[in-house]
């Protein structure tokens, strides 16, 4: 029997309890005792969880069905083992409808207790293995979204199938929202730990001291507030492992600790005497320049090089658009049945503008894209969508072109003008173009009159034989000019 498995017995009879202390204390077992359901219910909510509940029917106040019930509220997963002088099959039966996992009646002998002892862990290991099967399928589905088609991400898959399972840790980078939490899971998926825990922590999303005490724990009394103890997210990886994602946002107090981790496995919970012992495999991630960072005293040069045992770095979107189609598609199909719809059919024109914008927010951009599509079903109203996105993206990007005179002249209303009719004009050109320069087809393209699309392109000398990069805005032309 396991040293440190904790058993609760809860008995209104000092004899029983005495009697079932000195048993388990001599097969190895920590044992707390209470007289009776209220008792039982005040150390399993303030003390810390018992492995296993010894807990009598008859009782005065509170009997034993009652703190059952009140025991399963707090806690669906405890090992309760019911005692009781009867064996009467209504009782029997409503216990383990309650939750209950055995079931002993008065008087019993050692061989009965280590038997249903037994029974509960195996019926817990059993459950273990049930939810990490499950858990495992579920992100099995997500590895099978790592769609590789350009060469760049396949040598990024070939590179996960070797550091898989090579336990050591792993530090991935890329911009934001091209998919780091998904090349985790398929190391997690692909490594010696695939049955075990994956826990992810985001460290930009907390400040310091919460984050603190979410990666490590705190003891009961730790600070204002610590009624009982709580296990860190280290303690609940223990034998799997940990994503740390944004690992470069953590404060440098921090940064120390988890290095201190790294180094050898061991760390203490916030208001902690004892050191705990943990078996992680650590996977982080950052879109910061890891090198800037480090040069500016944010990240430390010795946490880097002990992250960054085997690394990934991943490409934005832009430079692999060969992936955009089969994404796209992916993404289609999950929200088609995710709401329920029939999946609508992209035109062509959605796609090719699909494929030159540059999606600066990466897989997470296309992914938002793609559902608002499912859910609006509107093709065209997409396609302009993807087209102010561009032109957006147009306005923002830096020129290298030195402003000209006239804008200057016209000071800032003058400029902002002049951004607007070219990221305006660049709108009508691409629609003109993908309409062989069918007028009307780019009016509807573009979601305006066919009235308002000659006047525009009046205004900015537009016409088949003049493209929009060599087309020159004029004074916008009114009604009397």
């Amino acid at each position: 029997m396991n040293t440190r498995e904790r058993i609760l017995v809860v008995d209104d009879e000092p004899s029983i309890r005495k009697y079932l202390q000195t048993l388990l204390e001599v097969e190895g077992f920590e044992v707390s005792m209470a007289p009776s359901g209220k008792e039982a219910l005040e150390i399993v909510t303030h003390g810390e969880r018992p492995d296993f509940v010894i807990l009598d029917i008859l009782m005065p106040e509170m009997d034993g069905l009652a703190t059952l019930r009140s025991l399963m509220q707090l806690d669906r997963t405890l090992n309760v083992i019911m005692l009781s002088c009867t064996n009467e099959v209504g009782t029997v039966v409503e216990a383990i409808r309650l939750g209950a996992h055995d079931y002993l009646t008065k008087p019993f002998e050692k061989p009965e207790l280590e038997a249903a002892l037994l029974k509960c862990r195996q019926k817990g290991e059993l459950s273990a293995e049930n939810k990490a099967l499950r858990e495992y399928c579920e992100e099995l589905t997500e590895d099978l979204s790592f769609l590789a088609a350009s060469p760049q991400m396949l040598k990024i898959r070939q590179q996960i199938l070797q550091i898989a399972p090579v336990d050591v840790p792993v530090f991935i980078s890329g911009e934001s929202g091209v998919g780091k939490e998904v090349v985790a899971r398929m190391v997690h998926l692909r490594s010696l730990r695939r049955q075990q825990p994956f826990i992810k922590v985001n460290c930009a999303a907390l400040p310091g001291e919460l984050l603190e005490s979410e990666l490590f724990g705190y003891d009961q009394g730790a600070f204002t507030g610590a009624v009982r103890a709580k296990p860190g997210k280290f303690e609940q990886a223990n034998k799997g492992t940990i994503f740390l994602d944004e690992v470069a946002e953590m404060s440098p107090h921090l940064q120390a600790k988890l290095l201190h981790v790294l180094q050898d496995g061991q760390y203490s919970r916030l208001g902690g005497r004892t050191v705990i012992n943990v078996d992680v495999r650590v996977l982080a991630a950052t879109n910061m320049n890891v090198q800037d960072a480090m040069r500016s005293g944010r990240f430390r040069e010795d946490l880097y090089y002990r992250l960054n045992v085997l690394s990934i770095h991943i490409p934005p979107l832009r430079e692999r658009i060969a992936e955009i189609p089969l994404l796209f598609r992916h993404f289609l199909l999950k929200y088609s049945e995710k709401f329920q719809k029939q999946a609508p059919d992209p035109s062509t024109h959605l796609l090719e503008a699909a494929l030159r914008y540059p999606w600066p927010g990466n897989l997470r951009e296309l992914e938002n894209f793609v559902k608002r599509y499912v859910i609006l079903e509107d093709d065209e109203g997409s396609f302009r969508e993807l087209l102010e996105l561009a032109a957006a993206q147009q306005r923002n990007a830096p020129r290298e072109e030195p402003v000209t005179p006239t804008r200057e002249k016209g000071g800032l209303k003058a400029l902002v003008r002049g951004l607007k009719d070219e990221a305006e004009m660049e709108a009508i050109a691409d629609a003109l173009e993908k309409t062989n320069w069918c007028r009307k087809d780019a009016a509807r393209m573009l979601g305006i009159s066919y009235k308002a699309l000659l006047y525009k392109m009046r205004q900015f000398n537009l016409d088949p034989g003049r493209s929009a990069r060599n087309a020159v805005p004029t004074e916008p032309v009114t009604r009397n000019g």
